[in-house]
């Protein structure tokens, strides 16, 4: 979460609460990381609070900073749970410093490139067109490490080692800033897969808000100086049918006046959805600084104005221009929120004089329409959306009807002709119909569902908005006919287009006001007798996952935005699990090679029957038929027990199987081999339940299965070469006791020699080097491949290793010189007669 520390925040208070936050933070950090389930399972983005807090008193402005978070991996075709930055209203800049082991150094550009993405408002959701790829693909010809500037804030950036992404207050809004990294991009990155192996990066990152101390101070350096346009009087207009209702502000301070060239910056806030602002300045002169402040009519004065929605305006970045001395500048349908206006004069005089003034009274009108009408005129009618919950077992959705249609609490969609036939005050066509929704704070990682339902043909155009009202010439998505709609927008997705039936999604919507205006193409005196009917919803994930996954639901490292993503199932991927990456047949042969290559068990399991290794018998055809049932249940086919209980027996049993092989391989008793291979399953136990598809389990199993056999000789050889038999080999004299040494090892080598069948010991070792390069090479991409060659080669192995064991008996394997004294008879024999 990230905190600003204000000019007036207590420094003591604030180091103790960061060092209990240190504390507790440290304690918790592991636990915390490995509760993610999903897809996001235990790659957290998290923030440390830090605390820096200066003044620069010369420049008006305060920085508080946010310290590192620890290093954080992310696996492959795995992203970051997003963090949302909150930028104050009067924030300067946001600077967001980036270190991570990633090897991209501004060459070509690849898929498996990793990103970090960024968009104002909203959660950024790369895989949803291709935009996003394009978009970074103009940094590959140059560096990134330091951007100072990016006009589009819904894009993604490749991430090098060393970055650092710069804003100002003159490049991006006030609210929230939703930052992503992603490793790789792209339809797979939702698809469910069994392991998921590849490039892993890590990274560390510090943000650090530069905020201005006052809020009559603005600009990246805190150097300008805002004036704000009051709003104190309303009044309505006579002459408008229906009467609109006229908001004055103005300039608290009165007349301003100064040079040419030099700008001056109002601000004036729009609380609601209005129809137009227009901006007009009055009582324009030239003010002469040595005439006494003179001021004398100046026909000829120029007033630039610059107008710009929630950011700094500059003469090169604007929203709107015109000159005020002559005309107003008019906007249409502003949006809600606060708006920036610059005023610059030019050509004060023929005559270059560095005294002149320009002077001129700044004044702003909003108009609004009455209660229920917007549009032309106020001439169209306007409906206010009321939120109703549905939910389910799996979704929990929004939708929003108006207020004043009175239908069953389960009730989804509203009639839209009546609405259309009732809001037109004039006939005139087309007529228009205008909708206004609020999505809640939080609401962020949701998405809007528009659909039209009609019995005949649909005869209207769609347009939606941010923040204002929405027309054919102001919309940010639209939808006219199948051919002229916003589709190829990044976060615009259509999925229905015909005569009777539309059906969009506006992608992971921008908390706030939304508008909707429809165009009635149909003339309003037309008798047509069809049935249109309009659903609005705010949908956890889009289409239901294309009913090819499930939705699953998060919280963004903030704590403060709820979003929903699409888990996919194992043949779909991309954003809403709309994207076939398995056809049928692919799928089909990839289920037969998963499942039928575990036949290879039959191999060792039996070489142990026909040796009556009853035991190893049993563990092999329990490895591969768990291993079958897991590897059907996983692609789809039949599960016969829960996943989780299929996948801990598939990987536990495989180990087991390894390591039987390695402990088969010495001549131990039975009461020792148990007691080995107790000690086996207890740790095969553990590995299989807390981390089955980790990629070092084979080096894990590897290890204990090298102990096992070593274990099994070093018991073998304290049972099998007595004490007695070892200090035979020795004398008092050094030359004899090495003698006896150096042939007490000869003879342990040739029995070691005697022991196995050394091609299937070689052939073995060949079969478990190409199990351990499966293994290795495994991948999201060709997983079924290679996980078929490691079946196939690891119980290749197993059974080329049972087969080298030679049945010697050990009388005969382990020949020891038998000394006996010749026991003499003391006695005197009587002599024979």
């Amino acid at each position: 979460m990230l905190i600003i520390f204000r000019k007036k925040t207590f420094l003591g208070v604030s180091l103790i609460l960061i060092l209990l936050f240190r504390i507790i933070y440290q304690s918790t950090w592991v636990t915390a990381a490995e509760s993610k389930v999903g897809i996001f399972a235990s790659y957290s983005f998290s923030v440390l609070l830090g605390f820096s807090m200066r003044e620069e008193m010369e420049r008006g402005r305060s920085i508080p900073s946010l310290g590192s978070c620890p290093a954080s991996a992310i696996p492959k075709l795995s992203w970051s749970p997003t963090v949302g930055v909150d930028l104050p209203a009067w924030f300067s800049s946001v600077s967001i410093a980036l270190q991570s082991d990633s090897d991209y150094d501004g060459g070509l550009l690849k898929m498996g490139t990793p990103m970090v993405c960024l968009r104002d408002g909203s959660l950024p959701l790369p895989d949803a067109s291709d935009n996003a790829f394009k978009v970074a693909s103009s940094f590959k010809n140059g560096s990134s490490a330091q951007i100072t500037s990016i006009q589009n804030m819904e894009q993604c950036i490749p991430l090098e080692r060393n970055m650092t992404i710069k804003l100002t207050n003159e490049q991006i809004s006030p609210g929230v800033l939703y930052l992503g990294l992603f490793n790789r991009i792209g339809s797979m990155r939702t698809q469910s897969k069994m392991i998921n192996r590849g490039p892993t990066f890590t990274y560390t990152s510090v943000i650090t808000i530069e905020e201005c101390i006052s809020s009559a101070n603005w600009g990246p350096y805190c150097n300008e100086t805002l004036n704000p346009l009051s709003c104190s009087s309303a009044y309505t207009d006579p002459n408008m049918k229906p009467v609109d209702t006229i908001v004055v502000c103005g300039n608290a301070l009165g007349r301003s006046c100064h040079r040419e060239n030099e700008s001056k910056m109002y601000v004036i806030d729009i609380l609601e959805v209005s129809e137009q602002l227009s901006i007009f300045a009055k009582d324009i002169g030239i003010s002469e600084v040595s005439s006494s402040n003179k001021t004398r009519n100046a026909s000829e004065i120029t007033l630039m104005c610059y107008a710009r929605y929630d950011a700094m305006p500059l003469s090169t970045i604007y929203d709107f221009s015109g000159n005020i001395s002559d005309t107003p500048l008019l906007i249409h349908a502003p949006k809600v929120g606060r708006w920036f206006i610059s005023v610059i004069p030019v050509r004060l005089s023929d005559v270059k004089n560095e005294s002149l003034k320009a002077c001129y009274s700044m004044e702003s009108q909003v108009h609004q329409c009455p209660e229920g009408k917007a549009g032309l005129n106020c001439t169209f009618g306007k409906y206010i959306l009321q939120t109703y919950v549905h939910m389910n077992s799996d979704y929990v959705d929004y939708y929003y009807l108006p207020l004043d249609e009175t239908m069953p609490s389960s009730t989804t969609d509203f009639s839209l002709d009546s609405l259309s036939r009732s809001s037109s005050v004039l006939e005139t066509d087309p007529s228009w119909t205008y909708f206004i929704m609020n999505i809640p704070k939080g609401a962020a990682g949701k998405s809007i569902q528009v659909k039209l339902m009609s019995d005949q043909n649909i005869d209207y155009e769609i347009y939606s908005r941010y923040g204002g009202l929405a027309s054919s010439q102001s919309w940010d998505y639209f939808y006219s006919n199948s051919t002229s709609n916003s589709d190829g927008a990044t976060y615009y997705k259509l999925y229905n287009s015909s005569q009777v039936l539309v059906r969009f999604y506006i992608l992971y919507a921008r908390e706030g006001t939304w508008t909707f205006g429809l165009k009635n193409l149909t003339q309003t005196t037309s008798t047509s007798q069809s049935t249109t009917r309009m659903s609005i919803s705010l949908d956890s994930c889009p289409s239901r996952c294309s009913n090819h996954g499930r939705c699953r639901s998060a919280i963004d490292s903030s704590g403060l935005t709820l979003f929903s993503y699409c888990q996919c199932d194992r043949n779909q991927g991309g954003f809403d699990c709309s994207v076939v990456l398995v056809t049928p047949k692919g799928h089909f042969w990839q289920s037969f090679s998963l499942i039928a290559s575990n036949s290879a068990a039959l191999l060792p399991a039996f070489w142990a029957l026909y040796q009556r290794s009853l035991a190893e018998w049993f563990l092999f055809m329990a490895s591969g038929t768990s291993s079958g049932l897991y590897h059907a249940c996983d692609v789809g086919t039949y599960c016969v027990l829960d996943f989780r209980v299929l996948q801990f027996m598939d990987f536990w049993l495989s180990f087991m199987a390894v390591v039987s092989t390695f402990v088969y391989l010495t001549t131990i008793s039975e009461s020792s081999k148990r007691t080995l291979l107790t000690a086996v399953w207890i740790l095969t136990a553990l590995m299989a339940s807390t981390g089955a598809t980790r990629a070092s389990n084979l080096t894990l199993i590897m290890i204990i299965g090298v102990v096992g056999l070593l274990a099994g000789w070093a018991i073998e050889l304290t049972t099998k070469y007595r004490r007695r038999d070892l200090s035979l080999g020795f004398s008092p004299h050094t030359i004899h006791r090495w003698r006896n040494i150096k042939g007490w090892v000869w003879n342990l080598f040739k029995a070691f020699c005697k022991r196995y069948r050394w091609g299937f010991l070689l052939g073995g070792s060949i079969s478990f080097a190409l199990a351990v390069t499966s293994w290795t090479l495994e991948s999201s991409d060709s997983y079924w491949i290679w996980h078929s060659m490691w079946h196939v080669s690891i119980y290749t192995s197993s059974f080329f290793f049972l087969c080298s064991k030679k049945n010697i008996d050990s009388n005969e394997e382990h020949p020891v010189a038998s000394y006996e004294l010749q026991r003499q008879d003391s006695n005197p024999r009587s002599p024979q007669l």
